[in-house]
Protein backbone atom coordinates (compact mmCIF):
# COMPACT_ATOMS: atom_id res chain seq x y z
CA UNK A 1 0.00 0.00 0.00
CA UNK A 2 0.91 3.28 -0.60
CA UNK A 3 2.30 5.63 2.78
CA UNK A 4 0.31 8.65 3.55
CA UNK A 5 3.35 11.11 2.55
CA UNK A 6 1.75 9.88 -0.93
CA UNK A 7 -0.97 12.34 -0.85
CA UNK A 8 -0.64 15.90 -0.12
CA UNK A 9 -2.47 17.46 2.86
CA UNK A 10 -4.21 20.75 2.60
CA UNK A 11 -4.28 23.01 5.33
CA UNK A 12 -8.14 22.67 6.70
CA UNK A 13 -9.01 19.31 5.32
CA UNK A 14 -7.76 15.94 6.68
CA UNK A 15 -5.86 13.23 4.74
CA UNK A 16 -7.60 11.43 2.90
CA UNK A 17 -5.81 7.40 2.73
CA UNK A 18 -5.75 6.54 -0.60
CA UNK A 19 -5.32 2.87 -1.29
CA UNK A 20 -2.92 2.19 -4.36
CA UNK A 21 -0.61 -0.84 -4.80
CA UNK A 22 3.38 0.49 -4.66
CA UNK A 23 4.75 1.44 -7.88
CA UNK A 24 5.54 -1.97 -9.19
CA UNK A 25 1.86 -3.45 -9.77
CA UNK A 26 0.99 0.37 -11.75
CA UNK A 27 3.66 -0.29 -13.91
CA UNK A 28 2.69 -3.62 -14.39
CA UNK A 29 -0.85 -2.59 -15.40
CA UNK A 30 0.79 0.17 -17.54
CA UNK A 31 2.77 -2.61 -18.90
CA UNK A 32 0.13 -4.45 -20.30
CA UNK A 33 -2.59 -2.41 -20.77
CA UNK A 34 -2.05 -2.69 -24.79
CA UNK A 35 -0.87 -5.98 -25.74
CA UNK A 36 -0.12 -5.51 -29.46
CA UNK A 37 1.41 -2.42 -28.02
CA UNK A 38 3.63 -4.59 -25.47
CA UNK A 39 4.48 -7.16 -28.34
CA UNK A 40 6.25 -4.49 -30.42
CA UNK A 41 7.58 -3.11 -27.53
CA UNK A 42 9.47 -6.51 -26.39
CA UNK A 43 10.27 -6.74 -30.04
CA UNK A 44 12.10 -3.41 -30.46
CA UNK A 45 14.37 -4.12 -27.14
CA UNK A 46 14.99 -7.53 -27.67
CA UNK A 47 16.23 -6.77 -31.36
CA UNK A 48 18.66 -4.38 -29.86
CA UNK A 49 19.99 -6.89 -27.43
CA UNK A 50 20.38 -9.57 -29.38
CA UNK A 51 22.72 -7.40 -31.30
CA UNK A 52 24.85 -6.46 -27.79
CA UNK A 53 24.78 -10.49 -27.21
CA UNK A 54 26.42 -11.20 -30.42
CA UNK A 55 28.75 -8.45 -29.81
CA UNK A 56 29.83 -9.75 -26.61
CA UNK A 57 29.62 -13.35 -28.08
CA UNK A 58 31.70 -12.66 -30.84
CA UNK A 59 34.56 -10.73 -28.18
CA UNK A 60 35.00 -13.53 -26.27
CA UNK A 61 35.22 -15.90 -29.09
CA UNK A 62 37.91 -13.66 -30.86
CA UNK A 63 39.93 -13.51 -27.70
CA UNK A 64 39.23 -17.60 -26.55
CA UNK A 65 40.12 -18.55 -30.27
CA UNK A 66 43.35 -16.09 -29.66
CA UNK A 67 44.48 -17.45 -26.55
CA UNK A 68 43.72 -21.15 -27.08
CA UNK A 69 47.12 -22.20 -28.23
CA UNK A 70 49.13 -20.33 -25.75
CA UNK A 71 47.00 -22.49 -22.64
CA UNK A 72 48.07 -25.36 -24.49
CA UNK A 73 51.50 -24.76 -23.83
CA UNK A 74 53.14 -26.75 -21.23
CA UNK A 75 54.92 -23.92 -19.58
CA UNK A 76 55.26 -22.19 -16.20
CA UNK A 77 57.33 -19.67 -17.76
CA UNK A 78 57.35 -18.68 -21.49
CA UNK A 79 60.35 -16.14 -22.98
CA UNK A 80 60.24 -13.88 -25.95
CA UNK A 81 61.85 -11.47 -27.74
CA UNK A 82 60.62 -7.71 -25.70
CA UNK A 83 59.70 -6.13 -29.08
CA UNK A 84 57.17 -8.96 -29.75
CA UNK A 85 53.69 -7.29 -29.59
CA UNK A 86 51.45 -10.38 -30.09
CA UNK A 87 51.72 -14.15 -30.69
CA UNK A 88 51.52 -14.26 -34.36
CA UNK A 89 54.05 -11.69 -35.03
CA UNK A 90 57.08 -13.78 -36.39
CA UNK A 91 59.75 -11.81 -34.10
CA UNK A 92 62.56 -14.65 -32.42
CA UNK A 93 65.34 -14.29 -30.37
CA UNK A 94 68.96 -15.73 -29.77
CA UNK A 95 68.90 -19.45 -28.72
CA UNK A 96 71.77 -18.70 -26.52
CA UNK A 97 69.12 -17.01 -24.55
CA UNK A 98 67.29 -20.36 -24.01
CA UNK A 99 70.05 -22.16 -22.53
CA UNK A 100 71.09 -18.94 -19.96
CA UNK A 101 67.89 -19.78 -18.63
CA UNK A 102 68.30 -23.65 -18.43
CA UNK A 103 70.98 -22.65 -16.13
CA UNK A 104 69.36 -20.94 -13.53
CA UNK A 105 68.70 -23.04 -10.45
CA UNK A 106 65.17 -24.51 -9.95
CA UNK A 107 64.60 -24.68 -13.69
CA UNK A 108 63.16 -28.12 -14.92
CA UNK A 109 63.91 -27.49 -18.73
CA UNK A 110 64.11 -24.87 -21.15
CA UNK A 111 62.51 -26.65 -25.23
CA UNK A 112 62.70 -24.51 -27.76
CA UNK A 113 58.85 -23.35 -30.06
CA UNK A 114 59.02 -22.52 -33.40
CA UNK A 115 56.20 -20.88 -35.27
CA UNK A 116 55.85 -19.69 -38.74
CA UNK A 117 52.96 -17.38 -40.29
CA UNK A 118 53.50 -15.71 -43.52
CA UNK A 119 55.14 -18.29 -45.80
CA UNK A 120 53.23 -21.13 -44.87
CA UNK A 121 51.38 -22.34 -47.49
CA UNK A 122 49.04 -25.91 -46.96
CA UNK A 123 47.60 -27.77 -50.21
CA UNK A 124 44.03 -28.49 -49.43
CA UNK A 125 44.40 -32.73 -49.80
CA UNK A 126 41.19 -32.88 -52.25
CA UNK A 127 40.80 -29.86 -53.98
CA UNK A 128 44.80 -29.16 -54.03
CA UNK A 129 44.39 -25.69 -53.75
CA UNK A 130 46.87 -23.78 -51.18
CA UNK A 131 46.23 -21.98 -48.13
CA UNK A 132 47.66 -20.22 -45.79
CA UNK A 133 48.08 -22.22 -42.55
CA UNK A 134 49.88 -21.67 -38.86
CA UNK A 135 53.29 -24.10 -38.23
CA UNK A 136 54.37 -24.65 -34.99
CA UNK A 137 57.51 -26.66 -34.03
CA UNK A 138 59.15 -28.37 -31.33
CA UNK A 139 61.73 -30.94 -30.71
CA UNK A 140 59.92 -34.13 -29.75
CA UNK A 141 62.31 -35.04 -27.15
CA UNK A 142 61.55 -31.80 -25.34
CA UNK A 143 57.55 -31.69 -24.98
CA UNK A 144 56.10 -28.61 -25.13
CA UNK A 145 52.55 -28.85 -25.72
CA UNK A 146 49.40 -29.82 -23.34
CA UNK A 147 47.60 -31.78 -25.60
CA UNK A 148 47.61 -35.44 -25.26
CA UNK A 149 47.54 -36.16 -28.64
CA UNK A 150 50.96 -34.57 -29.79
CA UNK A 151 52.25 -36.32 -26.53
CA UNK A 152 51.32 -39.80 -27.85
CA UNK A 153 52.74 -39.13 -31.54
CA UNK A 154 56.12 -37.63 -30.69
CA UNK A 155 58.02 -40.88 -31.76
CA UNK A 156 56.09 -40.34 -35.25
CA UNK A 157 57.36 -36.62 -35.46
CA UNK A 158 60.98 -38.04 -35.67
CA UNK A 159 60.49 -38.93 -38.80
CA UNK A 160 61.38 -36.48 -41.45
CA UNK A 161 58.73 -34.35 -43.22
CA UNK A 162 55.82 -35.63 -41.29
CA UNK A 163 52.99 -33.35 -39.27
CA UNK A 164 50.25 -33.65 -37.16
CA UNK A 165 46.91 -31.47 -38.18
CA UNK A 166 44.20 -29.72 -36.26
CA UNK A 167 41.10 -31.70 -36.63
CA UNK A 168 38.65 -29.05 -35.71
CA UNK A 169 40.20 -26.47 -38.64
CA UNK A 170 38.27 -24.61 -41.04
CA UNK A 171 36.87 -26.91 -43.90
CA UNK A 172 38.78 -24.97 -46.60
CA UNK A 173 42.21 -26.62 -45.53
CA UNK A 174 40.10 -30.04 -46.37
CA UNK A 175 40.30 -33.08 -44.80
CA UNK A 176 43.14 -34.98 -43.48
CA UNK A 177 43.98 -37.33 -41.43
CA UNK A 178 46.74 -40.12 -40.51
CA UNK A 179 48.02 -41.47 -43.49
CA UNK A 180 47.41 -38.41 -45.55
CA UNK A 181 50.29 -37.53 -48.09
CA UNK A 182 50.31 -33.77 -49.22
CA UNK A 183 52.44 -30.76 -49.57
CA UNK A 184 53.61 -28.00 -47.26
CA UNK A 185 55.31 -25.19 -48.11
CA UNK A 186 55.18 -26.64 -51.77
CA UNK A 187 57.26 -29.51 -49.47
CA UNK A 188 55.72 -33.79 -49.18
CA UNK A 189 54.29 -34.11 -46.10
CA UNK A 190 53.03 -37.22 -44.09
CA UNK A 191 49.89 -36.55 -41.58
CA UNK A 192 50.60 -39.12 -38.62
CA UNK A 193 47.83 -37.98 -36.14
CA UNK A 194 45.29 -34.73 -35.48
CA UNK A 195 44.79 -33.02 -32.27
CA UNK A 196 42.45 -30.99 -31.08
CA UNK A 197 42.33 -27.17 -31.14
CA UNK A 198 40.49 -25.23 -33.47
CA UNK A 199 41.04 -21.76 -35.67
CA UNK A 200 40.62 -18.18 -34.50
CA UNK A 201 40.02 -15.17 -36.20
CA UNK A 202 43.35 -15.00 -38.57
CA UNK A 203 44.41 -18.49 -38.68
CA UNK A 204 42.02 -21.36 -40.36
CA UNK A 205 44.32 -24.21 -38.81
CA UNK A 206 47.36 -25.00 -37.24
CA UNK A 207 50.25 -27.93 -38.16
CA UNK A 208 52.42 -29.21 -35.61
CA UNK A 209 55.63 -30.68 -36.23
CA UNK A 210 59.30 -31.65 -35.25
CA UNK A 211 62.22 -28.83 -34.99
CA UNK A 212 64.12 -30.80 -37.72
CA UNK A 213 61.06 -30.93 -40.44
CA UNK A 214 60.36 -26.85 -39.58
CA UNK A 215 63.85 -26.29 -40.70
CA UNK A 216 64.15 -27.87 -43.75
CA UNK A 217 60.95 -25.92 -44.55
CA UNK A 218 61.39 -22.38 -43.87
CA UNK A 219 65.16 -22.20 -43.00
CA UNK A 220 66.53 -18.80 -45.21
CA UNK A 221 69.65 -20.81 -45.44
CA UNK A 222 71.00 -24.40 -44.98
CA UNK A 223 71.74 -25.03 -41.86
CA UNK A 224 75.05 -26.67 -40.38
CA UNK A 225 75.39 -29.62 -38.38
CA UNK A 226 75.63 -27.90 -35.26
CA UNK A 227 73.39 -24.84 -35.92
CA UNK A 228 69.89 -23.92 -35.19
CA UNK A 229 67.80 -20.94 -35.68
CA UNK A 230 66.48 -18.51 -33.40
CA UNK A 231 63.90 -19.01 -31.28
CA UNK A 232 60.19 -17.90 -31.00
CA UNK A 233 59.29 -19.15 -27.43
CA UNK A 234 60.98 -20.87 -24.73
CA UNK A 235 59.03 -22.70 -23.02
CA UNK A 236 60.24 -23.00 -18.88
CA UNK A 237 59.24 -25.70 -16.68
CA UNK A 238 59.93 -24.67 -12.91
CA UNK A 239 61.65 -28.12 -10.85
CA UNK A 240 58.64 -28.79 -7.88
CA UNK A 241 59.42 -27.07 -4.37
CA UNK A 242 60.39 -23.83 -6.52
CA UNK A 243 58.72 -20.37 -6.52
CA UNK A 244 57.89 -19.71 -10.10
CA UNK A 245 58.07 -15.92 -9.02
CA UNK A 246 61.41 -16.94 -7.32
CA UNK A 247 62.75 -18.36 -10.78
CA UNK A 248 61.37 -15.59 -12.93
CA UNK A 249 63.47 -12.81 -10.71
CA UNK A 250 66.45 -14.62 -11.17
CA UNK A 251 65.59 -15.25 -15.11
CA UNK A 252 65.28 -11.64 -15.15
CA UNK A 253 68.87 -10.88 -14.09
CA UNK A 254 70.27 -13.65 -15.68
CA UNK A 255 68.97 -12.84 -19.36
CA UNK A 256 68.73 -9.10 -19.46
CA UNK A 257 66.63 -7.10 -21.35
CA UNK A 258 66.54 -8.32 -24.37
CA UNK A 259 63.92 -11.08 -23.71
CA UNK A 260 60.74 -10.86 -21.96
CA UNK A 261 60.64 -13.63 -19.20
CA UNK A 262 56.51 -14.02 -18.42
CA UNK A 263 54.55 -16.67 -16.54
CA UNK A 264 52.07 -18.32 -18.61
CA UNK A 265 48.77 -16.45 -16.99
CA UNK A 266 51.22 -12.99 -17.74
CA UNK A 267 51.69 -13.99 -21.68
CA UNK A 268 47.48 -14.64 -21.64
CA UNK A 269 47.24 -11.12 -19.95
CA UNK A 270 49.91 -9.80 -22.44
CA UNK A 271 48.13 -11.12 -25.56
CA UNK A 272 44.54 -10.28 -23.87
CA UNK A 273 45.56 -6.52 -23.59
CA UNK A 274 47.11 -6.19 -27.43
CA UNK A 275 44.43 -7.84 -29.12
CA UNK A 276 41.82 -5.78 -27.43
CA UNK A 277 42.97 -2.60 -27.20
CA UNK A 278 45.45 -2.25 -30.40
CA UNK A 279 44.43 -4.69 -32.94
CA UNK A 280 42.29 -3.90 -35.69
CA UNK A 281 39.87 -6.55 -34.71
CA UNK A 282 38.99 -6.62 -31.45
CA UNK A 283 38.21 -2.92 -30.61
CA UNK A 284 35.71 -3.41 -33.08
CA UNK A 285 33.55 -5.88 -30.79
CA UNK A 286 33.61 -3.27 -28.45
CA UNK A 287 32.38 -0.55 -30.64
CA UNK A 288 29.23 -2.99 -31.65
CA UNK A 289 28.32 -2.99 -28.41
CA UNK A 290 27.99 0.37 -27.53
CA UNK A 291 26.00 0.60 -30.77
CA UNK A 292 23.86 -1.92 -30.24
CA UNK A 293 23.55 -0.45 -26.49
CA UNK A 294 22.78 3.51 -28.41
CA UNK A 295 19.88 2.02 -30.78
CA UNK A 296 18.81 0.31 -27.71
CA UNK A 297 18.71 3.61 -25.75
CA UNK A 298 16.72 5.29 -28.51
CA UNK A 299 13.95 2.42 -29.13
CA UNK A 300 13.21 2.12 -25.53
CA UNK A 301 12.86 5.84 -25.04
CA UNK A 302 10.94 6.30 -28.04
CA UNK A 303 8.36 2.95 -26.54
CA UNK A 304 8.29 5.14 -22.98
CA UNK A 305 7.80 8.25 -24.16
CA UNK A 306 5.01 7.07 -26.48
CA UNK A 307 3.39 5.41 -23.38
CA UNK A 308 3.90 8.23 -21.38
CA UNK A 309 2.17 10.55 -24.01
CA UNK A 310 -0.98 7.54 -23.91
CA UNK A 311 -1.28 7.64 -20.43
CA UNK A 312 -0.68 11.18 -19.62
CA UNK A 313 -4.24 12.20 -18.81
CA UNK A 314 -3.71 9.62 -15.72
CA UNK A 315 -0.47 10.52 -14.61
CA UNK A 316 -2.04 14.16 -14.32
CA UNK A 317 -4.72 12.90 -12.62
CA UNK A 318 -2.45 11.81 -9.63
CA UNK A 319 -0.58 14.58 -9.80
CA UNK A 320 -3.92 16.98 -9.12
CA UNK A 321 -4.87 14.19 -6.37
CA UNK A 322 -1.58 15.26 -4.91
CA UNK A 323 0.77 12.51 -5.33
CA UNK A 324 4.54 13.23 -5.29
CA UNK A 325 6.81 13.40 -7.73
CA UNK A 326 8.94 10.80 -5.98
CA UNK A 327 6.18 8.16 -6.75
CA UNK A 328 5.41 8.90 -10.40
CA UNK A 329 9.83 8.88 -10.86
CA UNK A 330 9.28 5.10 -9.43
CA UNK A 331 6.36 3.97 -11.05
CA UNK A 332 8.01 4.68 -14.45
CA UNK A 333 11.17 3.62 -13.59
CA UNK A 334 9.91 0.15 -12.62
CA UNK A 335 7.78 0.20 -15.71
CA UNK A 336 11.40 0.24 -17.59
CA UNK A 337 12.75 -2.20 -15.64
CA UNK A 338 9.74 -4.40 -16.48
CA UNK A 339 10.36 -3.36 -20.37
CA UNK A 340 13.99 -4.54 -19.62
CA UNK A 341 13.05 -7.70 -18.20
CA UNK A 342 10.50 -8.71 -20.81
CA UNK A 343 12.75 -7.68 -23.74
CA UNK A 344 16.21 -9.15 -22.28
CA UNK A 345 14.21 -12.80 -21.89
CA UNK A 346 13.67 -13.84 -25.26
CA UNK A 347 16.31 -11.78 -26.94
CA UNK A 348 18.87 -13.94 -24.24
CA UNK A 349 16.99 -17.19 -25.73
CA UNK A 350 17.36 -16.41 -29.09
CA UNK A 351 20.77 -15.21 -28.08
CA UNK A 352 21.56 -19.65 -26.89
CA UNK A 353 20.31 -21.02 -30.35
CA UNK A 354 22.21 -18.52 -32.35
CA UNK A 355 25.18 -18.98 -30.81
CA UNK A 356 25.34 -22.60 -31.82
CA UNK A 357 25.08 -22.03 -34.97
CA UNK A 358 27.65 -19.21 -35.69
CA UNK A 359 30.00 -21.91 -33.85
CA UNK A 360 29.00 -24.95 -35.96
CA UNK A 361 29.33 -22.22 -38.86
CA UNK A 362 32.37 -20.11 -37.97
CA UNK A 363 34.27 -22.92 -35.84
CA UNK A 364 34.54 -20.19 -33.18
CA UNK A 365 34.16 -20.32 -29.29
CA UNK A 366 30.66 -18.88 -29.03
CA UNK A 367 29.51 -19.87 -25.44
CA UNK A 368 26.93 -18.11 -23.91
CA UNK A 369 28.93 -17.80 -20.52
CA UNK A 370 27.28 -16.47 -16.88
CA UNK A 371 29.99 -13.28 -17.88
CA UNK A 372 27.82 -12.96 -21.16
CA UNK A 373 24.89 -13.22 -19.72
CA UNK A 374 25.45 -10.75 -16.87
CA UNK A 375 27.38 -7.94 -18.76
CA UNK A 376 24.44 -8.01 -21.31
CA UNK A 377 21.67 -7.98 -18.61
CA UNK A 378 22.89 -5.54 -17.03
CA UNK A 379 23.58 -3.27 -19.97
CA UNK A 380 19.63 -4.02 -20.71
CA UNK A 381 18.53 -2.79 -17.34
CA UNK A 382 20.77 0.66 -17.52
CA UNK A 383 19.68 1.18 -21.17
CA UNK A 384 16.00 0.54 -20.20
CA UNK A 385 16.30 3.30 -16.92
CA UNK A 386 18.15 5.84 -18.86
CA UNK A 387 15.55 5.57 -21.37
CA UNK A 388 13.12 6.15 -18.68
CA UNK A 389 14.80 8.96 -17.08
CA UNK A 390 14.85 10.63 -20.35
CA UNK A 391 10.86 10.37 -20.83
CA UNK A 392 10.19 11.36 -17.69
CA UNK A 393 10.76 14.83 -18.81
CA UNK A 394 7.56 14.37 -20.82
CA UNK A 395 5.88 13.72 -17.22
CA UNK A 396 7.09 15.73 -15.09
CA UNK A 397 6.92 18.98 -17.01
CA UNK A 398 3.16 18.01 -17.61
CA UNK A 399 0.65 20.93 -16.15
CA UNK A 400 -2.50 18.82 -15.08
CA UNK A 401 -4.46 21.91 -15.86
CA UNK A 402 -3.59 22.16 -19.52
CA UNK A 403 -3.99 18.25 -20.24
CA UNK A 404 -7.74 18.82 -19.05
Amino acid sequence: MIADDHVAAKPGFPVKRVRFSRGVPLAWRNLVDNPSRLARSIMGIAFAVLMMLVELGFQRAFLESTLQLIRGFDADIVLINRTKLFFGRKEPFPRRYLYQAAAVRGVASAAPLYGEWTKALWQNPQTHKPRPIQVMAFDPDKPVFLFPEVEAKREALRRPDTVMVDERWRPSLGTAGPGTQTELARRKVDVVGTFSLGPDFIEDGTVITSDRTFFAMFSTHELKADELPDVEFGIVKVRPGYDVSDIQSAMRQALGRDVAVLTKQQMIDRETLFQETESPVGPVFGLGTAIGFAVGLLIAYQILFNDLSEQLPQYATLKAMGYARGFLVRSVLAQSALYAVAGYAPAWLIGIALFRVLADRSMLPMVMTFKITAVSALLTLGMCLLSGLLALRRLLSADPAEVF
